[in-house]
């Protein structure tokens, strides 16, 4: 193996194998194989952040915007909730769930309605303008996802579609 070169000059990183091998150096007993998979998905899912966000942006909107409009679709129609129930989704506080309500009134992406069966209770609804940009947006990242993945074979995404979940379940059950 050959020595791995200097440190990058501020803002270019090192490629994967090389960064692998300066933990080796640093840590030798890290393993290589796990390092380069977890530098990779790392890697991987900011270089997406990155895109996903230019996208939206294209788009007039925020990725906070967009997670908003993603739980009130996810909810089904008549895509509307409460703004607690907002939150709880998102995990974000009463207060931040407001402050983002509010701006997004303004923007016409949602509506802010009292609940016709509760007068106390307001309800969170899904503007037509809202949706537009959902879907949009979801047109964008499947055009830029299946090109991502174009050098996958079906095969091979399946197996990929396994082992991520696989990997997701351990996080999100808190046994990795």
């Amino acid at each position: 193996m050959t020595a791995p070169r200097p440190a990058p000059e501020t803002g270019t990183e090192l490629d994967i194998a090389e960064q692998v091998a300066i933990y080796q150096r640093e840590f030798p007993t890290v393993d290589p194989q796990v390092e380069t998979i977890v530098s990779s998905l790392s890697r991987v899912s900011r270089r997406m952040g990155v895109a996903y966000d230019r996208q939206l942006t294209v788009l007039g909107i925020t990725a906070a915007e967009w997670e908003v409009l993603k739980a009130l679709v996810v909810a089904g129609s008549p895509y509307r909730l409460g703004p607690g129930e907002l939150a709880k989704r998102l995990g974000l506080t009463p207060a931040a769930m407001t402050h983002r309500i509010d701006r997004m009134v303004t923007e016409d992406l949602v509506t802010r309605e009292r609940d016709e069966t509760n007068r106390v209770r307001v309800i969170i609804g899904l503007t037509e303008n809202g949706r537009d940009k959902w879907l949009e947006s979801m047109r964008m990242a499947a055009v830029f996802e299946e090109e991502l993945l174009q050098d996958v074979a079906a095969e091979e995404r399946s197996a990929l579609c396994g082992l991520l979940g696989r990997m997701l379940t351990r996080l999100e059950t808190g046994t990795g």
